[in-house]
């Protein structure tokens, strides 16, 4: 397994982290438990979940498994996340102090931790002072009931502003953001990636198979069917799959990973994973699988090196695509300059 530093921590995790979210949803806890048993066997030991996960129940799942696996629970460093609904009052959501500070006790119960490693906001919030937030963040590191802090589902004015209100006070900086990133959704290098490198913060990418697209599961001329992601639901947010089928660059994207993948006698999600734990800023890849065999396929990813060729065939057919100024050719053009002058 291949180790990176948590941003800029001195901590160390794999290039590949487990996401949970399926845990006490379509995984319960039997099976949850041996998703967790068979990736700290392959060298992993970064865990991803949430609060909201099936209302408290992956965290619990994952705190009886550290109970009972003290040699695993020693290396693992644990992720959470706070902000979304724990309840119908109007403080039981959001990232204010009163809902943080509730929020933070109940996922150290809940995972029978005295210290959660990295704790991110799982959205901004719009309602709260951002200030007030990085006080109550500042605070928790300095009480020790978390290790380092993070972000998710951020945006560049919120990466930038946040970053620079913690340095401007003294506060515990942030050091990761969890985005949405993958071969079909790559809006966030038209200014996300930028502003956490600028902060020095690493990327977690949530969804690197696009919701099971990458995988080669889906077909073009055939509705999504049985026990799948859209199989269940083909309306499913923005992985839906008539908006997706009708595009011609994600057929033309599954096309090229495919071709990849034949070539290296691979799955298309082990190409998809590694085309992404390559990117620039990347810290660690969040896994979504449901089963053990889908986890065994996709940690068979940090096996395989694509070849610059191959990334950049990946890199063209993929590259975002917006529409106009600021973002499109025009804009990225004026922001460089050649450096003797000259129009």
């Amino acid at each position: 397994m291949d180790y990176r530093k948590l941003g800029p921590s001195g901590t160390v995790v794999t290039a590949y982290c487990l996401g949970t979210m399926t845990f006490g949803a379509e995984a319960d806890e039997a099976a949850s438990h041996k998703l967790l048993d068979d990736y700290f066997a392959w060298g992993g030991n970064f865990i991803d979940t949430a609060d909201v996960y099936s209302a408290g129940k992956s965290e619990e799942i994952i705190g009886r498994w550290l109970k009972a696996r003290p040699t695993e629970a020693r290396q693992a460093i644990v992720a959470t996340k706070g902000r979304f609904p724990m309840g119908n009052g109007p403080n039981d959501i959001g990232l204010s102090r009163r809902h943080l500070g509730q929020a933070l006790d109940d996922s150290l119960r809940r995972l029978g931790l005295e210290q959660i490693d990295l704790y991110q906001m799982h959205a901004w919030d719009a309602l709260t002072p951002i200030e007030e937030t990085l006080r109550f963040l500042d605070d928790a590191v300095s009480s020790g009931k978390i290790g380092y802090y993070g972000f998710s589902n951020y945006v560049g004015w919120h990466i930038a502003k946040a970053s620079e209100i913690a340095k401007a006070r003294g506060y515990t900086r942030p050091v990761t953001l969890q985005p949405q990133y993958n071969l079909l959704v790559r809006d966030i290098e038209l200014e996300i990636v930028a502003a956490c490198q600028d902060a020095g913060m690493g990327l977690l990418p949530w969804s690197p198979l696009g919701g099971g697209w990458l995988t080669g599961k889906y077909k073009r001329d055939e509705m999504p069917t049985g026990a799948t992601r859209l199989g269940e639901n083909p309306n499913r947010g923005g992985e839906s799959y008539a908006p997706r089928n009708a595009l011609e660059r994600t057929w033309a994207i599954i096309g090229v990973v495919e071709e990849i993948a034949k070539a290296h006698g691979v799955s298309m999600a082990q190409v998809a994973l590694a085309w992404t734990a390559a990117r620039p800023a990347i810290t660690s890849v969040i896994l979504g699988a449901r089963t053990p065999e889908q986890l065994a396929d996709n940690l068979g990813a940090m096996k395989l090196k694509l070849s610059d060729d191959e990334m950049a065939r990946l890199n063209d057919v993929s590259a975002p695509q917006p529409l106009d100024y600021p973002y499109g050719k025009g804009g990225i053009n004026q922001r460089h300059r050649k450096i003797e002058g000259g129009r």
